[in-house]
């Protein structure tokens, strides 16, 4: 997995440690109270009782603490380096995103990358390259969040049921399975924002952004209509996301294993940042091909009222589902990625943690005689 990383006394993992501590300890007093028998002023007892005052506040150790892999502090930090990585990087390409999802709406009037935004800053000016960054930033990051965090989780469960041999030999599996079950949830955190990010984005005076939109959306569709685009969301997301991480572990460890002349280990944090964002390019660019049609659906059903999966299929033709703002995608998606696994990576580094990928260590004798035993 490579070298723990990171500075000893990192203030991010102070801090994930300070809400673990007190959110533990909490929970433990709380558990073991009782209160004082005959007095209902506890106000006194409170200011004296020194053990009390121990219990609830968290004093941050002098000694350098790691986060154990795969604890639920861990978990708990990659869901946060998740939240990071897509929420920030999908409201920053929000312009690039505006003009893709009016190219598959509305091809005849935004024909292409250059007219798109010279439509849009004609009509709508500077302010219009940002329309619905709001539902954008939130539903991107509850998103990544569970994307990235379910995905360690998954990834170490199916390691643990295949057993350390099987686990090695097909990791590709276990990577794909990991993947496409964490965006299974990630997506139903997704869906009502990006509902009402497209609506907002593709229909001219529809709302301004989510503080009118969303009420006016469900007060038109209803709650189900929030989750009207859920299934072809799956169909985008999941494809995505088993090639993002997929191919992205494959390439990272493809870079160390040929490449880059010494052991991951060996190598600085910087250089393996690189290795991340370009690790997270490739993978993306493959994203965006695989996923292209289901993106073409998702925004014609959340631009459309009533409108079905077939009437997309009709409307746009096969030739168009796979190919209406591919390019601009293309371009996206990669950037996109490549930031969202640098981001990801920077932020395990601060707090402590190895980057993700890398040649993975082949499994020892004593292991595969456990995993034959079990």
């Amino acid at each position: 997995m490579g070298d723990s990383g990171g500075s000893p006394n990192s203030p991010l993992r102070d801090f994930l440690f300070s809400v673990s501590s007190v959110v533990s300890l909490g929970a433990e007093r709380i558990r073991n109270w009782s209160p004082p028998s005959g007095s209902l002023h506890m106000d006194a007892d409170f200011r004296d009782n020194s053990q009390l005052r121990g219990s609830f506040f968290y004093e941050p150790s002098r000694e350098p603490r790691e986060i154990e892999m795969h604890s639920p502090l861990y978990y708990a930090a990659c869901t946060l380096g998740g939240i990071a990585s897509c929420g920030l990087t999908h409201m920053a390409v929000t312009p690039l995103d505006l003009v893709k999802c009016n190219m598959q709406i509305d091809p005849a009037k935004f024909k292409n990358i250059l007219g798109g935004f010279s439509v849009l800053l004609k009509e709508q000016g500077f302010r219009g390259f940002f329309k619905g960054w709001v539902p954008t930033l939130l539903g991107y990051s509850a998103q990544g969040g569970c994307k990235f965090g379910f995905y360690e989780f998954f990834k170490k469960v199916y390691s643990e049921l295949s057993g350390p041999e099987h686990a090695s030999k097909h990791k590709t599996l276990i990577y794909l399975a990991g993947s496409a079950s964490a965006e299974m949830i990630a997506v139903v955190a997704l869906c009502p924002m990006e509902a009402v990010k497209v609506r907002i984005q593709t229909q001219p005076g529809f709302a301004k952004g989510l503080r009118d939109g969303l009420p006016k959306f469900v007060a038109s569709e209803g709650i189900p209509g929030l989750y009207k685009g859920l299934v072809p969301l799956w169909g985008r997301q999941i494809p995505y996301t088993m090639m993002k991480f997929a191919s992205f572990e494959t390439i990272v460890e493809m870079i160390y294993k040929h490449v880059i002349p010494k052991p991951k280990e060996e190598c600085s944090k910087p250089l393996q940042l690189a290795v991340s964002f370009a690790g997270g390019y490739v993978a993306g660019v493959l994203c965006a091909v695989v996923s292209h049609p289901a993106d073409n659906l998702v925004s014609f059903l959340n631009n459309t009222k009533e409108a079905t999966i077939t009437d997309a299929v009709r409307r746009l033709g096969l030739h168009g589902l796979f190919t209406r703002g591919l390019l601009l995608r293309i371009v996206m998606i990669g950037t996109l990625t490549g930031a969202q696994w640098g981001i990801y990576d920077t932020f395990k580094v601060l707090i402590g943690l190895p980057t993700t990928g890398g040649v993975a260590p082949r499994p020892t004798v004593s292991s595969e005689k456990h995993a034959k035993q079990s």
